[in-house]
């Protein structure tokens, strides 16, 4: 049972309806192994049943690294299950893996690589720093990329776009101007910004209403592995068990100057 009180590889605090998930290992550059992923299967959790929390930030410690995947200084842990009982070791990761629908925002900064997109690619949208780089080293190592990359194409990464990523290896650096025009993350702000604006968006959406901001997360999610008529049909669903009365009465107008960016 993993303590949250005390965790080792992240740091979790909930604050104004906002919970903040911080990956902890910078001199590993935020590498995840098993106590990560474990920890991170406990957070999801608590940020799923927890009706007090309305929105999460999902951001990481150190100035050099966001992510840099698996850490494989400790090896691999799940080969030891038997075969058919085997996981993907990034599964576990993000967040709808374990049915958050709350809205999940990432901050990215330095290198993202690799494995770090298992991160990336549950979030319900990502904002960078300026600093940040996004590579695949897999190929270096002669290893097949494969789930990270697929998982930038249901984001609506353009296909060229992916593989030049996935296949060119670390040589293959994507720039944030690059991540933000191929639709990698929407916005680029100055590096010591990016907490402060993720928390202001966070704060933004966490003042609705939540089971119309839920309601929404999953509806959108569930829809990319629909075909757009049964998506339809489906949404609608949402909208009958996410909307209050009539959908009209009950809903908040608190109307507001629209922001850019």
């Amino acid at each position: 049972m993993i303590d949250l009180s005390n965790p080792t590889t992240i740091e979790f605090e909930v604050s104004e309806h906002v919970a903040t998930v911080t990956l902890n290992r910078p001199e590993k550059l935020n590498s995840f192994n098993k106590r990560m992923a474990d920890e991170l299967t406990a957070v999801w959790a608590t940020v799923r049943e927890d009706n007090d929390i309305h929105v999460a930030v999902l951001r990481a410690n150190g100035d050099r690294a966001f992510c840099t995947g698996i850490d494989v200084s400790e090896g691999t842990w799940w080969t030891h299950q038997p075969i058919f009982n085997q996981e993907d070791p990034g599964a576990v990761l993000g967040p709808k893996k374990h049915q958050v629908w709350k809205p999940v925002i990432a901050a990215l900064h330095g290198i993202v690589a690799g494995g770090a997109m298992y991160f990336v690619n549950e979030c319900d949208f990502a904002i960078c720093s300026e600093s940040a780089t996004f590579f695949d080293p897999h190929t270096n190592a002669g290893i097949v990329s494969a789930l990270e990359p697929m998982g930038m194409l249901a984001l609506g990464v353009p296909y060229g776009e992916v593989m030049r990523w996935a296949l060119l290896g670390s040589e293959e650096r994507l720039t944030a101007q690059t991540a933000l025009r191929i639709g990698l993350v929407t916005e680029i702000v100055p590096d010591d910004q990016l907490r402060f604006r993720a928390i202001e968006l966070a704060c933004e959406i966490a003042s609705r209403r939540p089971a119309g901001i839920q309601g929404t997360v999953r509806a959108m999610w569930e829809a990319r592995d629909l075909p757009p008529t049964v998506a339809a049909r489906h949404g609608m669903s949402y909208t009958h068990l996410g909307n209050a009365g009539d959908g009209r009465t009950d809903s908040r107008t608190n109307k507001k100057p629209a922001r850019t960016r």
